[in-house]
């Protein structure tokens, strides 16, 4: 039998995310002058910091190479940063062994099939209301929004829940 959702998501102490499709719609825009941007959704921001602040490690892990991502990975103070990665599980392993962890301690959220890998291995395997189809029937956890609009905020949210740190974190009062 499967574990439950909520006790997948109590061992969680890493959690690694894809940019393009999961922390954005997954949209790449160019502006004329070659400037690419991209949208974050702000709750997504908060939930991180909620989530380093209960102690969990975010990572992120993308297929692309985007000074945007750093510059928002630097405002959230997201140390773990890994762009221009297609092969994804040689950077899962090493975050695995830097931290001492398992899989069942991890939860990766993707959205496409260069995921795939990843989503197979994570305790808790995620994915964004919008992923691909195929890469949906591997996931654990389907979010109920869209990537880029509040899908990361989802997740975290889980988690924190399950493991009884969200009022610490969120301010949210028992009362």
């Amino acid at each position: 039998m499967r574990k439950s959702l909520k006790e997948r998501a109590k061992r969680i102490k890493l959690l690694i995310l894809d940019v393009d499709g999961v922390l954005t719609d997954g949209s790449i825009i160019l502006d004329s002058h070659g400037n690419e941007i991209k949208a974050f959704h702000v709750r997504d921001g908060h939930g991180v910091k909620m989530a380093q602040k209960a102690g969990i490690i975010v990572a992120i892990l993308s297929g692309r190479n985007s000074k945007v991502v750093e510059q928002r990975a630097e405002e959230l103070g997201i140390t773990e940063v890994y762009q221009g990665i297609y092969k994804k599980s040689s950077v899962y392993e090493s975050l695995l062994r830097k931290y001492n962890l398992t899989d069942e301690n991890v939860a990766f959220m993707g959205d496409d099939i260069v995921d795939i890998e990843l989503l197979k291995r994570a305790g808790l395997p995620a994915v964004p209301k919008d992923a691909d189809n195929g890469v949906k029937k591997l996931a654990v956890f389907v979010s109920s929004k869209k990537g880029g609009r509040g899908a990361v905020r989802e997740i975290i949210e889980l988690i924190l829940r399950s493991s009884g740190c969200w009022e610490s974190v969120s301010g949210e009062s028992l009362g």
